[in-house]
């Protein structure tokens, strides 16, 4: 018997992508730690429905880079180690500085209202202790800043980030005991965007990635400090010193 992780009820339709979608919504929160193992009998249990759905579920989470399959034993929330941090990041920051250029060249008065609207629902969410929705409106975020960059091979790299990214900003999140905090690293990104300088907004992307790739990546030392492929945080990113909150 496995215990509950917490689930709500289902509806009718798409079975099997609700049930990846909560299943990532406990990982992101913590529900299904990293390296816990997913037990589709209790959580076809919980959810009342069969184990086949939940199967396919855990399947769809694997591709996505959630969940690791071992044979005979099932499912398993993927370890995040220090070496899966730095490949995320290293590939991150070179299609945001990308898009972030690419952004401020199409930034128009209603997209850059948006972006703004954004850091506003950033700010009122970190009023609701909610972990999880916080992390989709900081991931809507920079997607928003894609979508504006109209380069849809760009876009799809990004998406195709997506369900790490929101296991990785989920950390992030602990990072803080102010979630306004979060919010607060986004306003200097958006800033340097509207001024449409690539330099500072080169220079913006990597320091405000390049915080959460060194405080990640020290947070996973910590959980887990014996892990056989750590890799070092690479040089030579400059990082602007004028005072910057992130």
């Amino acid at each position: 018997m496995s215990l509950p992780v917490g689930l709500p009820a289902l509806a009718d339709s798409d079975l099997v992508g609700q049930i990846a979608r909560m299943l990532m919504q406990a990982i992101v929160q913590g529900r299904l730690p990293p390296g816990s193992k997913v037990v589709e009998a209790g959580i076809a249990r919980e959810l009342g429905v069969s184990r086949a759905p939940v199967r396919e579920a855990a399947r769809l989470l694997e591709k996505q880079g959630l969940l690791v399959a071992s044979p005979r034993r099932g499912f398993f929330v993927r370890k995040l180690e220090v070496r899966n941090i730095d490949e995320i990041y290293d590939l991150r920051i070179c299609i945001e500085r990308h898009a972030g250029v690419l952004a401020a060249r199409n930034l128009t008065p209603q997209s850059r209202d948006v972006l703004r609207r954004q850091i506003d629902v950033l700010h009122k969410t970190a009023d609701l202790d909610d972990p999880a929705r916080q992390v989709e409106e900081d991931y809507r975020f920079h997607r928003l800043i894609f979508e504006i960059a109209d380069n849809r091979r760009l876009l799809r790299l990004f998406d195709d980030l997506a369900a790490e990214l929101r296991m990785v900003i989920g950390l992030i999140g602990r990072l803080y005991d102010d979630p306004h905090e979060i919010a607060r690293t986004h306003e200097p990104l958006l800033a340097a965007i509207e001024a449409g300088h690539p330099e500072r907004i080169t220079a913006y992307v990597d320091y405000h990635i390049g915080h959460a790739w060194r405080e990640v990546g020290k947070l996973v030392r910590e959980l887990a400090p014996s892990a056989g492929n750590v890799v070092a945080h690479p040089s030579g990113i400059l990082f602007p010193t004028n005072g910057v909150t992130v």
